[in-house]
Order: C-alpha cells, then structure tokens, then sequence
C-alpha cells in the first residue's frame, strides 16, 4: 500500500504533465490500450477552468481535440480507433479480473490468471505462454493507443476495495504530449496489489510503458518499450469444497481467512520485457487538393494592386497615365497569380517496412518452505527435496520483418493493395538441466532460426465493402512446414432506418505446437515431447445493427491434433488403504486424436426506454469432445440500470448486474505451471458454474471526473460459488473507484 500512496503522491503534485487514459469496453480485455471503449471525453471541443484565479483576466481555451489509433503489429498499419460516446457506462467492471461482462474463469483475486469461457475467444498458445493469463495487463503492440493532440493529455485512476488484510488496489495512468504536429510522447502506468480474500492468495504486478511516433510525409515510426513484473502467490485451492458448498458440515463457520488451503509460500513470477520498433519509408506522389471557392484567395482590387509599387513618385506618374495605368495593374495581377500556390497533399504509392519486436522472459516458480509431501504424485526430478526451491525458465525472442507494400488505389495493375514481407525469428529457451544439484544450477538452451514469408491483399477504402486476406509461410526452423492463411470482410448498408453491418472471418492454421508443449522442465513437471502439427479451421460472422443495439455473432471451428495440458492424480489412501484422503499431482501434455468441434453463437441485445436501459449477452457453444475440451453450454451477462441526471451535471448510473454460466467439469488451474489443464477424467471430478453472481452498482460522471460504488457477490451464501474448481468467488465486498482526466 505503501507503493500505491508513493505513487499517488507523485502524480498528483505533476498534474502539470500530460496523460491520458485508455479503453474499457471490450468485453474481454480490461486495460489500458487493450481492449475498446476509451477513457477520454470526444476531445471535441474547448475546456476551461477558473478555479484558484483571477477571473478578472482574460484567460485563452484549453483546446482539448484529440485523435487516437493503434497498429498492426506486423507491419505498423495504421487502424484508426473509434470512440466509445457511452464513456461512464460499465466503469464499475473495469478494473474486473472476470471481465467487462464475466467471460473469464480466474483464481478470485485481483491480477489472478485467467482464462476465456468463450472458445472462440481463446488466442492459440504461443511459445511465451506463461503471459498469456495476464491479457488484461500484458502490453502488445495492437492494445498500445497512440494520441495525436493539440493539449497534454492526463489521466489517473485509482480502484481499491477491503481492508489491508484482504484489500485490493490499483493505480493506472496515462500519459500522451505532442512534440510537434509529427511526433508525440507518452506513457503508462499501472500497478496493481491484491491481497486476497483467503489465505496465501496476493498478487502483485508493476507494468510501466514508454512510447511514441514520428509521422512524416515519406517516412513514419512508432515505438514502445514496455516492462512487466508480475508475481503472484499460489495456494493450490482450498483444501475441502464443502467450506463452501456445505458449510453446516463443520461445527464451526468459518471465514474466508480461516478456511485451510492446500499450498503456502509458493509463488510464480513472471518478468516481460517488449521492445518494439515499426517504421516506413512510403515513396509516393503530390497532388493538389482542392480548395473550395469561398477558402480560394481573392484577387486584391486594383487599389491594393498598385500598393505593391514601393516608389510614390513613380506610382504618382502611372496613375496619371490611363493605358499606363492598365498595362501595370495586368502585369501586377500576373505576378499575383503566378505567386499562389496552389496546396498539395503526399499520396504514399510504395512503402518499404522494417519491423524489430524484441521480446524477453523470466518466468520463476519457487517456494520459501515444504510442500505436502502427498502433493506431487512423485519425488523431485533434480535437488534432493521440494523444501526451499526455485524453478526457473527464461526466453529470448527477436523477430525481424521487412515488407514492400502497394497502397491501395495507386497501382493501375492492382487496385486493392498488396503487401509482401519475410519475416525472421531468432529464438532462445533456457530450460533446467538433470545436471542441476542442490547447489549448483545447470541450463539445458534451446535455439532456432525460423524463416517465413507471406502477403496480403486487403481494400479499405470506401465505406461499403472492405476486405483483407493473408497467408504466411514457414520456410526453415522447426516450424517448417507451418502455414496460416487467414481473411477479413465486412460489408455496411442501408435497411430502411437501419445501418447494417455484416462481419466475416475464415482461417486455416496448420501449426507446430508451442515450445512449451513440447519441452518443459522443472522439478515437479517435466517431458520432452514429439508432437504433431495441429489444424485448426474457423469460419466466423458477425451481423451488427446499430438503430436497435443488436449484435450476432457465430462461429464454428474444427481442431485436429487438439494439444492441451491435462491434469493427472494419483489417490493418496488412508492407513487402512480404503479412503482417498487426498490425490499426488502432476501434470502432462495430450494431443487429441482426430477432429473436435465447436459451435459457438453470441447475441447481444440492448434495450432502452427513456431513462431505462436493459444490456443482455448470452453465448451458446457446443463442444464435440466435453473431457478434451469442456465449455459451459450457455454463458450470460444481464445488467438492468437506469440513467439519470442531477442539478443537469452530474450523470447518474444506477443498476445491478449478473453474470451466469450453466455447470461444466472446467479446467484446474495447475500452481506449478502457472497454466490451466483439465481435470483428470479417471478421478471424480468437480462441476462449477450453474450460479448467478450478482453485482450492485452507481456510477457517477460529472465532467472530467467520473467514479463508482460497486457491491460485488451480495448474493453469497451457500452454492458452488467458484470462478475455478477449488476457487471461491470472493464474498460480498464494496469497491470503489475514480478516473480523472486533465488537459494542460
């Protein structure tokens, strides 16, 4: 708590600085440049403030216009970023683990790992995958928002709910300045403490970013760096359901603090480092834009003609001389004429593209006393004992893609764009050796060059049909072989009042698996696998109609080779060898034999009625294989509010929301490999879900400044209340939280 109030203390005295803040809405993704909706007002428009001055003076506006886009990550294509104009809607869930609408299964605390109970909104794993759970924090180049403005930028925000026992806190801010009209600054900040409702449950993560862009006629760059710490403590879950479930089974009650758990002093930590660099030089044309009449240049009248004549006596005699007087006045508007010039504008035609994406990993598991010696179902795999241990594995990504692209338009022999690249990637694990003693560490190092090449040909111009569609190719490494071919289209038109948009995806990925599903090692999990390629083939839309707040989205995908991790237990039996008093864990990785399929259909519906509003998500999905693959069946999210104003400033948001999803044997979380796997279908396994999670809020907006009361679970009482098998949802708790943005 310390850090946090250190943190507040020096923001608030450089409120002088500029920031800025970034999205909430993507239903999945919570965090600054990760995931839709924005933070700031439109920006269109002047701010101005009297407060501490002398209002007898004449003061200038604050300009407070902004514009804001991310980039592929690729190939740094610029995609604009549309602003979110409901900016105070569903603050209350921002700061939420679980997600903007619940579609997260998690651990229950603030910055637990996570995973998506939507299939289809589940990434591929790559070969960084101890990352992956802390998508709601990790950094990428397609979540960084880049701001162009004519004011600095502030924004600081601040979430903090419980006591210091159980509390969770979090401090974020952003950071965004002009240097010119071409190039811009920032930065972001966000930390986060949770300490956990139950025992040996805190997490903590310090996230800090620096970025910024150049953008000139012929050539533009934007670069970041980006440092990540995460840790995060592991408790294995608690040591019997029924503390939840069936608490009239004890003869006591029990707190969330009192209630056992079945791990202590063990912790993950995970150190990510990005350093990132796109930049173009774009080879293109002038042409000259057209002027409308009324902001052309007015030919001066002839009084102010012959002004241009410095010398008085020389003008005295021509205005005396009427043909003398006509043939200067033609020759001064010529000179007029010929000294406008008419605006012109670079169109880049041809750009030739560097991309550098350095990646860094440190990745820890390590424990400061004993584990149950019962807990894994065999001894360690190097040192002498479980006791005082540290597993550790770390990876140097560099990637480097060169690209040609043909601009849109340009090309008479090619009218869509074409882009072109090769990409090279260099990567280095380090994994623990069997030569590692109790006293000394040894480092088995994994190296390989990888060499692919691909293109694109997309059409986004226009405002009716837009596509893209890509393949990229492995030529050597150990991924040779690999292929992904991938497409994007979306048409908008007019239904009667109606603009309807209509979505498509299709991909085919034909894929080596990632590093770590093929070798791991550690004291309590270690293989070293030969794996097949795994193909997967999507087929997604999505129909969108904005007058009525409708959304559709389905898909369907095939896997084959489906590779996932897997839990496996071994019964630990009492003295009498009848009863399982608890199970030796371990954990391993499978490869599905033959297809799995996957159905997936989202409807998302809002409704509203003068000061009466009504969101509602409900997701279906069908899984063909539910022990390799389990989904909950139905997935929703409801959230009845009403919105009013007081004294005409203050925009009051007042509801309760529910999240829902039907029983399912979901995936265990896995402590020692920081991951999720599913459960062993040999054993008796655990059903959570089949439970509404009830929320009450109010969020408040006035101006700049917006904050929130939000009394998460106040339905608890007895029932599978799990986020994940073994994982209570937090009890009842209030949190509070305030997002203020300056313009300087």
């Amino acid at each position: 708590m310390s850090r946090i109030k250190f943190l507040l203390v020096v923001f608030f005295l450089c409120l002088q600085l500029p920031l800025r803040a970034q999205d909430i809405l993507n239903g999945d993704n919570s965090g600054f440049g990760m995931d839709g909706g924005d933070l700031f007002e439109n920006g269109m428009g002047q701010q101005h403030s009297t407060w501490g001055r002398d209002t007898s003076k004449v003061e200038k506006s604050v300009p407070t216009d902004f514009h804001q886009w991310r980039i592929d990550e690729r190939l740094g294509t610029i995609l604009p970023e549309a602003y979110n104009d409901t900016l105070p809607h569903l603050f209350q869930n921002f700061n939420a683990t679980e997600g903007l609408c619940g579609g997260y299964m998690m651990l229950g605390n603030l910055g637990s790992p996570r995973l998506s109970l939507n299939f289809l909104d589940r990434p591929v794993t790559d070969d960084l995958m101890f990352i992956e759970p802390y998508d709601y924090f990790h950094t990428t180049p397609s979540n960084i928002l880049f701001t162009n403005t004519k004011s600095p930028l502030t924004n600081l925000q601040y979430h903090t709910c419980g006591t210091r026992q159980n509390g969770q806190d979090r401090f974020r801010a952003y950071f965004a300045t002009n240097i010119n009209k071409l190039t811009a600054l920032g930065f972001k900040i966000d930390y986060l403490y949770g300490r956990g409702y139950y025992n040996n449950q805190a997490n903590s993560q310090f996230g800090g970013t620096l970025f910024g862009y150049y953008l000139g006629e012929q050539y533009e760059m934007h670069a970041f760096a980006s440092w990540e710490h995460m840790k995060i403590s592991e408790n294995g879950g608690i040591e019997d359901d029924r503390y939840i479930t069936n608490p009239q089974s004890f003869p006591r009650s029990f707190g969330s603090r009192d209630i056992p758990t079945v791990l202590s002093s063990v912790w993950n930590r995970n150190d990510h480092h990005t350093y990132y660099l796109t930049h173009r030089y774009n080879v293109g044309i002038y042409r000259d834009v057209e002027v409308p009449d009324s902001l052309k240049p007015v030919m001066p009248q002839d009084k102010d003609l012959i002004q241009r004549i410095k010398s008085d006596s020389l003008r005295a005699v021509i205005e005396a001389d009427s043909l003398r007087l006509m043939s200067t006045l033609d020759s001064l508007r010529q000179a007029w004429q010929s000294e406008q010039v008419t605006p012109q504008e670079f169109i880049p035609v041809t750009s030739f593209v560097h991309t550098l994406n350095i990646r860094r990993m440190l990745h820890d598991n390590y424990c400061h006393d004993e584990i149950p010696s019962t807990y894994f179902s065999h001894a360690p795999y190097y040192r002498s004992s479980y006791s005082n241990f540290i597993d550790e594995t770390k990876a140097l990504n560099i990637k480097n893609t060169l690209g040609l692209q043909l601009r849109e338009g340009f090309n008479k022999w090619a009218k869509a764009g074409i882009t072109l690249f090769a990409t090279h990637e260099f990567q280095s694990i380090w994994l623990p050796s069997l030569q590692t003693t109790d006293t000394e560490d040894f480092f088995d190092r994994y190296r390989e060059h990888l060499l692919s090449v691909g293109g694109e040909i997309s059409k986004q111009m226009g405002r009716t049909l837009h596509y893209k569609a890509g393949a990229e190719f492995w030529l050597i490494g150990d991924k040779a072989g690999d292929l992904e071919i991938s497409g994007n289209a979306d048409l908008n038109f007019r239904l009667g009042k109606d603009t309807v948009r209509l979505e498509a995806h299709a991909s085919f990925k034909n894929i080596t698996p990632a590093f770590y599903f093929e070798n791991f090692h550690s004291q309590g999990h270690w293989w070293d696998n030969s794996l097949n390629q795994e193909t997967r083939t999507r087929i997604e839309g999505r129909l969108c109609i904005d007058r009525t707040k409708t959304s559709l989205r389905f898909g369907v995908e095939n896997i084959s080779n489906y590779t996932h991790f897997a839990s496996r237990l071994t019964p630990n039996y009492d003295t009498s060898g009848t009863a399982i008093t608890s199970y030796g864990h371990d954990v391993e990785v499978r490869q599905q034999s033959g297809s799995i399929q996957v159905l997936s259909a989202t409807l998302r519906q809002d409704l509203a009625l003068g000061i009466f509003h009504w969101d509602n998500e409900v997701t279906w999905q069908h899984s063909s294989n539910k022990d390799a693959l389990p989904l909950p069946v139905v997935t929703l999210y409801t959230n009845p509010y009403i919105v009013f104003r007081i004294a005409k400033v203050l925009r009051v948001e007042l509801g309760a929301d529910m999240r829902y999803f039907t029983s399912f044997h979901a995936p265990d979380y896995a402590p020692f490999l920081n991951q999720f796997a599913i459960q062993d279908a040999s054993q008796e396994r655990v059903k959570i879900g089949n439970y509404p999670i009830l929320n009450g809020y109010v969020n408040l907006a006035i101006k700049r400044v917006r904050g929130y009361v939000n009394v998460t679970h106040f339905n608890a009482g007895t029932g599978r209340a799990f986020w994940a098998p073994h994982y209570p949802i937090d009890p009842l708790s209030i949190h509070f939280g305030i997002s203020w943005n300056f313009y300087n």
